[in-house]
């Protein structure tokens, strides 16, 4: 029987993939164990290449697609604040889509994706990127920076975290923690990157949807912020990124 097949089975027996008896604590990744608990450079498509099926319980993946700069096409890139930001290696929606189907292949029955967007791929949609995948969108947080940016009208103070779950879709026995709002204030306090990302936040939605013995992936891992919040939540990360 295939490990997903047997994980769908636990899910219908039990309605939770993170119940007591989850198989998820029997997970081995082999020669990826590893690179558990690091900075690993590498292609975030051969890493997840590298992972077995339904072996993942939770993902956060922020793409390095380039919304607001040519959208608003503000002429500052290379220079100041627009320097980190346009040296950064870009996502093709080709190269994003890829990411979602091994993200969707890797992730347990059930298991959340957390995907970061700007406003305006928020404002297009984000369907195309799922499309031919088991991924549904459920809910949304948005993150006040407490921070304001660029913007031709308003200006920009938040980011989109767009809450995606694997099939079967459901809520009871997956999503532990009912306290969570929908809008999220945290300042970024010690900036590592150019898209760097709220921690407390990913501290909070790990544990929420994550048990002891589950792994979380981010496999275009930026700053390490995903690491900095299992660390402190004390679940297992893998991930990596090119630089």
């Amino acid at each position: 029987m295939s490990r997903q097949r047997a994980l769908v089975e636990h899910y219908e027996s039990t309605k939770s993939v993170y119940g007591s008896t989850c198989a998820l604590k029997e997970t081995e990744l082999n020669e990826l164990a590893s690179k558990l608990n690091k900075k690993n450079r590498m292609d975030g498509l051969n890493l997840i290449r590298r992972i077995p099926d339904a072996s993942i319980q939770a993902v956060f993946f922020d793409p390095q697609y380039r919304g607001v700069l040519d959208k608003m096409r503000y002429g500052n890139e290379g220079e100041s604040r627009g320097a980190q930001r346009s040296g950064l290696t870009q996502m093709s929606t080709s190269v994003i889509a890829e990411f979602l189907h091994g993200i969707g292949r890797v992730l347990v029955p059930s298991g959340m994706l957390f995907l970061w967007v700007d406003k305006f791929h928020l404002v297009d949609g984000v369907g195309e990127w799922l499309s031919g995948t088991e991924l549904v969108a459920v809910d949304m947080i948005t993150w006040d920076k407490q921070k304001i940016g660029m913007g031709y009208r308003t200006r920009r103070c938040a980011e989109y975290l767009v809450i995606i779950q694997k099939l079967p879709k459901r809520a009871k026995h997956v999503w532990q923690d009912h306290r969570i709002p929908d809008v999220w204030a945290e300042k970024v306090r010690k900036k590592k990157h150019a898209h760097s990302k709220p921690v407390g936040l990913q501290q909070r939605l790990i544990e929420c949807v994550t048990t002891k013995g589950g792994i979380v992936l981010d496999p275009a891992a930026g700053g390490y912020s995903v690491l900095d919040a299992c660390k402190n939540a004390g679940r297992a990360f893998i991930g990596c990124d090119l630089v």
